[in-house]
């Protein structure tokens, strides 16, 4: 079995751990411990009579739930099946420009997105001489002057995978820049409300502005994919119509409208993590050869003066649990690791095993 290119895949763990899937505790995934939570539980058992038809191909509850939770108007919002869905239909968008920039290290998935319609892809890098990682505006400091205007630009925020937050203030200028400029906010929900930075409020300014968001990290529904999409309304009509009907199932489309309002979830979930966070990463400070990067998500990106990989494998073999290696970060490679944050008992578990190895 191949080695993965994202997190979350116990099964090639248990080949490497030679253990049974369900003994591996995974720290490779960036979902959070908590849920998923009663609210959806709950509302996925009171619909499951509606599997017997077919969702409305408009989800027009659904896309109310969502826009109630953001205050705007539901015509700027499209659900979709995971984040990763509309993502294809914003690569199918950059590939009609003529070239499109990635701030780098970036998420794997969008350069699956942007390559399969041959888009041509500029890589801008945030990493420094000395090794260190920059910011966004490091990377995006000196544009090219020697490209045509019709310019594309993704960038995630927080960042994956360093955890980075970039104000609004810090995005905005480059609004003005790019025909085309899609936002991931896939980890926005970790940091509380009064920390966020969404470009949201700036959507009906900027009809060249899209928001990727998803509810499977924040609730732990990553089985159900279910994400979305804010933008203008005639952009979204448009990838509507590329794609194909009923993208969302009926009982992830009950479990959303069920957890948007869950406030007493939401607000748990931040008192969670702003705990088990800070706990996780004073420990991995700790160790010697360890530098982890303070971050705003659910995750830690650590720089490692061994081994990642070698790490990866010796906590597999010696005690079951498993981290993301950053090789699918080809600017990280393995010397860094990404891990994420879970109940302060399993962080320390994974603490005392990385001293061991």
């Amino acid at each position: 079995m191949n080695r993965p290119q994202h997190g979350g895949n116990p099964t090639w763990a248990a080949t490497v751990a030679g253990c049974p899937p369900s003994l591996i505790l995974d720290f490779s995934a960036s979902i959070s411990p908590l849920g998923p939570p009663p609210s959806a539980l709950a509302a996925i058992k009171l619909h499951i009579d509606s599997l017997t038809s077919y969702p409305n191909p408009d989800y027009p509850d659904l896309c109310q739930a969502i826009a109630a939770h953001h205050h705007i108007d539901p015509d700027w919002v499209l659900p979709g099946n995971g984040a990763a869905e509309l993502l294809t239909w914003a690569g199918w968008e950059f590939s009609k420009l003529n070239t499109t920039l990635i701030p780098t290290p970036a998420f794997g998935d969008y350069w699956r997105s942007l390559q399969t319609f041959g888009t041509r892809i500029i890589a801008r890098s945030m990493m420094m001489d000395d090794g260190e990682i920059g910011d966004l505006d490091f990377a995006l400091r000196h544009l090219p002057l020697d490209i045509p205007h019709s310019l594309g630009l993704i960038v995630n925020n927080p960042h994956n995978p360093t955890g980075q937050i970039y104000r609004q203030e810090t995005i905005e200028p480059y609004l003005d820049k790019f025909q085309l400029v899609v936002v991931d906010e896939s980890f926005m929900d970790f940091l509380p409300r009064s920390q966020q930075q969404s470009l949201i409020p700036f959507i009906a300014r900027y009809p060249n502005l899209v928001i990727l968001r998803s509810l499977t990290k924040f609730y732990s529904l990553p089985g159900l994919r279910l994400g979305y999409c804010i933008a203008h309304p005639d952009r979204l009509r448009l990838w509507k119509s590329w794609r194909d009907p009923w993208p969302v199932n009926t009982l992830a489309a009950a479990a959303a409208i069920a957890v948007l309002p869950d406030a007493q979830f939401q607000q748990q979930t931040w008192d969670w993590l702003a705990i088990a966070r800070n706990r996780l990463f004073e420990g991995l400070t700790q160790i010697s050869g360890f530098q982890p990067y303070p971050g705003a998500a659910n995750f830690i990106l650590v720089k490692s003066h061994r081994s990642a990989v070698e790490i990866q494998t010796k906590l597999l073999q010696q005690h079951q649990i498993l981290i993301r290696d950053c090789m699918s970060f080809p600017e990280l490679g393995d010397r860094f690791f990404r891990v994420a944050v879970r109940t302060i008992e399993e962080n320390d578990r994974l603490v005392a095993a990385l001293r061991s190895v």
